[in-house]
């Protein structure tokens, strides 16, 4: 029964967001909530103005009713295991989707401003600061409050690490973090999508091997979603995901990190996003310190489109690299296992 639920999961939430592009694109389009593609860009790009942006609400929609299904497939077929069944775990998924979803509002917010209000830059760096910090902190809280005391972590390969009472704001600083290395990663067609599809296939694996058939449910709609959306989103896109689906994604990649109990493992499986952010990092520094810059243009996705790399082939690259440490990722959590 826990194999029927993921499929219709998937289903659902594949169907639900690919058939919901037929009708958010052309509203969107009337409403003239198009791209703004900036100066500063490749000079390409240009051709992307007026696309069509807060596609994230495409996937948001489709994975919520999507995890509501398979969830009440496994409720009442008698088919939940112990474990599954807990407060905590019950506790880690739907917290985990209210994260996502409070990290997709504030980019759509975000969005809004920008496409709605015509204020280019749209909410201000500590203005998003404050909300994003205060969702994680109300996410540590509500596992906490259900039960989840455990202030160890796993290390992938090594073993365990006791963080004490510095585990909550390590762990918050981690979740911000990690949402805003996912916002980075959307710059191209298809590459965040494509990459959290990825990364959405080995945490299937990863809560497989746990036993987490709740878990495992919002890691398959985070995978059919993506697929959904690039339908649309595929090079050359007929519509964004925004700060609305970018910050959900990394709200989404991070829940299921914290849910299966393994933050660290989104060193592996969000390689890329912290490829993505460290280059940002690097080139910043360095501009400051030295006038001078390491890439073309950052994040690194854009030097290599600077560089001549096609946008598909950028793509390919960067989801391949995902699938190899993500497959190491789960090696590492098979091993611990045994």
């Amino acid at each position: 029964m826990a194999g029927y639920a993921s499929l219709i999961t998937a289903v659902i939430a594949f169907g639900v967001t690919a058939l919901l592009g037929f009708i958010l694109i052309p509203v969107l389009r009337r409403l003239k909530l198009g791209q703004t593609i900036k100066e500063v860009g490749p000079t390409w790009h240009k051709n992307k103005q007026g696309t069509p942006v807060m596609g994230g609400l495409m996937f948001g929609t489709g994975i919520l009713i999507a995890v509501a299904a398979g969830y009440l497939i496994l409720k009442f077929s008698g088919t939940e295991n112990m474990a599954d069944g807990t407060v905590t775990a019950e506790a880690r998924l739907w917290a985990g989707l209210f994260m996502a979803f409070a990290y997709g509002f504030v980019g759509f917010v975000d969005d809004y401003i920008k496409m709605v209000k015509k204020r280019n830059l749209g909410l201000n760096a500590k203005q998003k600061l404050v909300m994003q910090f205060l969702i994680a902190v109300a996410y540590l809280a509500c596992v906490y409050l259900a039960g989840d005391h455990s202030t160890i972590i796993p290390i992938p390969f090594i073993g365990q690490w006791d963080l004490g009472w510095f585990y909550y704001p390590a762990m918050v600083f981690v979740i911000v973090g990690a949402v805003n290395a996912v916002n980075l990663t959307d710059g191209i067609d298809g590459l965040a999508s494509s990459v959290t599809f990825v990364v959405g296939i080995a945490f299937i694996f990863i809560c497989s091997l746990l036993n987490q058939a709740k878990m495992g449910l919002m890691a398959v709609a985070l995978a059919a979603g993506c697929v959904g959306f690039l339908v649309w989103n595929f090079h050359p896109a007929k519509i964004f995901m925004g700060d609305t689906g970018s910050m959900f994604l990394g709200g989404m990649v991070v829940a299921l990190a914290f849910g299966v109990g393994n933050p660290v493992i989104l060193v592996f499986v969000g390689i890329i996003y912290l490829i993505e952010t460290i280059s940002d990092i690097l080139q910043i520094g360095s501009f400051k310190l030295t006038g001078k810059r390491i890439f073309k243009m950052a994040p690194i996705h854009h030097h290599f489109e600077m560089s001549g790399w096609s946008e598909n082939k950028i793509v390919f690259v960067f989801s391949a690299i995902t699938l190899i440490f993500s497959a190491l990722g789960v090696w590492s959590v098979y091993l611990s296992l045994n």
